[in-house]
């Protein structure tokens, strides 16, 4: 069979093939809407992943998921071979593929970890865009949406819970100064901190000790503030250098 005659191109607009495109066209759609749902609270909270990333991610999760389905009209139905996918197979490619996307958001900055949340909910995007794939479009709706509020809403609830910041502190002391550790815990907990167990590391370059760690509030209404730490740093007999960040992800 010639592949360029009229009647094999003509196979790839056949009526099934077309009513074929138009539900995936409107899979496509839904899954977008519903990424962009998703990716709404990252770029309002100004994160580099935003509507855009998680639409894209979404969509392409149901474009590889839906596409199985349709199995005798690959090629214009010219494949010539019985054909029977394995959906599960192509989901874990997904899944794969955006792990090392979310792998990629994920930075390290010193004790401090930053991306966490963002590489989770980018693969709730994908769960997402494999549900609308595959048809359980109430489910995909209910996922979205349950992703969307535990981003917005869960923060406000870790808020007024109980809880314990965290300040990951760097220090560079003077040249030829001796730190010793047991003090520096007695002045953390006079500002109502304690330094975190395990999380001490300690180096040293040109006879300067530069020291690690991050502090944890004992109690979240006690704690002092990020300034009152930055005076109390100053204060400390021997630090030349420091640094102060929250911890967060």
């Amino acid at each position: 069979m010639n592949m360029l005659s009229v009647d094999s191109l003509a196979a790839y607009w056949s009526a099934p093939a077309v009513a074929a495109n138009v539900l995936i066209f409107f899979n496509l759609l839904g899954a977008l809407f519903l990424g962009m749902l998703i990716g709404y609270e990252r770029a309002y909270h100004g994160r580099a992943a935003g509507m855009r990333t998680y639409g894209l991610v979404c969509m392409a999760s149901a474009a590889l998921t839906v596409f199985v389905g349709y199995p005798a009209l690959w090629y214009g139905g010219h494949a010539g071979l019985p054909l029977n996918p394995d959906p599960t197979r192509v989901v874990q490619g997904v899944v794969t593929g955006i792990g090392f996307l979310g792998a990629g958001v994920i930075m390290k900055e010193g004790l401090n970890i930053r991306g966490l949340t963002t590489a989770a909910s980018i693969w709730a995007a994908s769960a997402v865009g494999v549900l609308v794939g595959v048809g359980f479009y109430i489910a995909a709706i209910s996922l979205a949406v349950l992703s969307a509020s535990c981003m917005v809403w869960v923060a406000k609830l870790e808020y007024w819970l109980p809880s314990r910041a965290g300040v990951a502190i760097m220090v560079e002391f003077e040249k030829n100064f001796i730190p010793h550790e047991n003090a520096l815990r007695k002045i953390a907990m006079e500002h109502g901190y304690e330094i975190a167990k395990d999380s001490l590391s300690i180096s040293s370059h040109e006879r300067h000790a530069k020291w690690h760690f991050i502090a944890i509030a004992i109690d979240s209404k006690k704690g002092t503030s990020m300034s009152e730490l930055a005076h109390m740093m100053n204060s400390y007999e021997g630090v030349e250098n420091f640094e102060l960040t929250h911890c967060r992800n």
